[in-house]
């Protein structure tokens, strides 16, 4: 993102509940959730920092079994992905949907000409990828308005694909799920208040159909239906169209028994400029069903979130792009603002994916670390191109709480990471970590990952 000399406020976002925007290294939008093995994968697509208008190249991953700590699994696929589309843009809204052992990642993306709008398919042998293209050629289309695709396999094996804005479209999909059997068939009568960004599932026996609901602005709306294929039924919003953001696209699922919807705002966009610019930010919250099966109204983000469920182990290798939330302290000479850039990852093919733009001032939350009852000695961690003068401060609690201890970080030689420690102590029970970075101005050092030892 953007380097700002801003500060975030001492005063962190509650440590009971995820904080909204629940991803802040960068822009995401399009949240399309998968919960596989006990961990809830969480792709999204990328609006690029510099972006006016939609800018969007390859599409990430984020993962997490707490639903407040989220750890960053990097690029999973992009426009490259598909050589034969238009490499300049496109790469908008995902799903990732597991059949037979395999992952299928369904993309609008858009090829030369007119119509150009089209939905390709792509499989990997794991959720993080890589994905390789499975067809070499459009699943669907061209067509206008072939985009934003979800993906169901019903209770009797039968896969649908959905997709469209504004209309909406379905195909059944042959058990390959790189083939469709059949007619596309256009919904109709539309869904009232429908636009785009569909997310089709069923649960106890009905079908669902949330959506984007008609711009501008954009809420979050649905239907239902006895059947996979309709008649579809509009039952109302499930966030109201609000002024904050101009689109929207909603991801919902269930996990460790609580229902949760993924969408998006424009909030981190707001917190920088006044402008408005397709940098959008994904957030959760958590819901319950009401007893015929209906969704109540969980008003906005500003108001609806998910608490964490579970704890972090600090004594089990902790990616350092595992984060709640991640910004800036504020000096006694900054404005007041609600949110900056903190830190940011990078990957290669050494390391994975690391935390980068370490700098002066920046920081991490980790939420619900489980210290124990026997108190944690010493922390270590895993850097890299390593500057003189920074530090490593652990807070707990708060971003200006307690210290348990401060490592000073080491010159290191060349890029290659080194493991640097430091004793703690007050590391007991259950805290938020804070890790502030402090040191002299610019990139400090790139930190892989950290753990603490009794």
């Amino acid at each position: 993102m953007v380097a700002m000399a801003v500060a975030c406020l001492s005063g962190a976002p509650s440590t009971v509940r995820a904080e909204n925007p629940i991803i802040q290294t960068r822009f995401t939008a399009d949240p399309a959730p998968m919960v596989h093995d006990g961990v809830v994968y969480l792709y999204t697509s990328h609006d690029e920092d510099d972006a006016d208008g939609f800018r969007m190249l390859d599409w990430r991953l984020y993962s997490s079994t707490d639903m407040a700590n989220w750890t960053d699994r990097g690029v999973v696929a992009s426009l490259k992905t598909f050589p034969w589309a238009v490499q300049t843009n496109d790469a908008w809204a995902p799903q990732v949907i597991a059949r037979g052992g395999k992952f299928y990642l369904y993309a609008p993306i858009s090829i030369a000409g007119s119509p150009k709008n089209v939905i390709a398919v792509a499989v990997a042998d794991h959720p993080a990828g890589p994905f390789r293209d499975a067809l070499g050629k459009p699943l669907v289309g061209p067509a206008d308005g072939y985009f934003d695709p979800t993906v169901w396999i019903d209770k009797d094996g039968q896969a649908y694909l959905y997709w469209g804005n504004p209309d909406l479209w379905y195909v059944k999909l042959n058990k390959d799920m790189t083939s469709y059997s059949g007619p596309i068939t256009k919904v109709q009568p539309r869904i009232l208040d429908y636009q785009e960004g569909p997310w089709f599932y069923g649960r106890s026996g009905r079908y669902y159909m949330a959506f984007a609901s008609t711009c501008c602005s954009e809420g979050i709306g649905y239907a239902m239906s006895d059947s996979p294929t309709g008649p579809w039924v509009y039952i109302g919003p499930i966030m109201e169209h609000d002024a904050r953001a101009t689109g929207n696209h909603p991801g919902i699922i269930d996990y460790k028994g609580s229902s949760y919807v993924f969408g998006f705002s424009y909030e981190h966009n707001f917190a920088l400029t006044p402008i408005h610019h397709e940098r959008r930010s994904v957030s959760v919250a958590r819901f319950q069903y009401n007893a015929d099966g209906t969704i109540p109204n969980l008003k906005w983000w500003d108001v609806a979130s998910a608490p964490q469920v579970g704890t972090l182990d600090p004594y089990a290798r902790v990616e350092a792009e595992t984060i709640a939330w991640t910004s800036r302290l504020k000096r006694d000479r900054d404005r007041d603002y609600s949110w900056a850039p903190g830190v940011t990852t990078d990957q290669d093919d050494r390391a994975g994916v690391y935390v980068t733009r370490i700098t002066d001032r920046s920081y991490i939350k980790v939420a619900g670390v489980d210290f124990g009852k026997a108190e944690a000695r010493r922390f270590m961690a895993s850097i890299a191109n390593a500057r003189p003068n920074s530090s490593i401060e652990l807070h707990v609690d708060r971003v200006d709480g307690p210290v348990i201890g401060v490592m000073k970080v080491a010159a290191t030689r060349g890029s290659g990471w080194e493991a640097q420690s430091t004793a703690v102590s007050g590391a007991i029970g259950i805290r938020d970590l804070y890790l502030v970075f402090r040191g002299d101005g610019g990139s400090m050092f790139d930190l892989d990952y950290w753990k603490f030892s009794r």
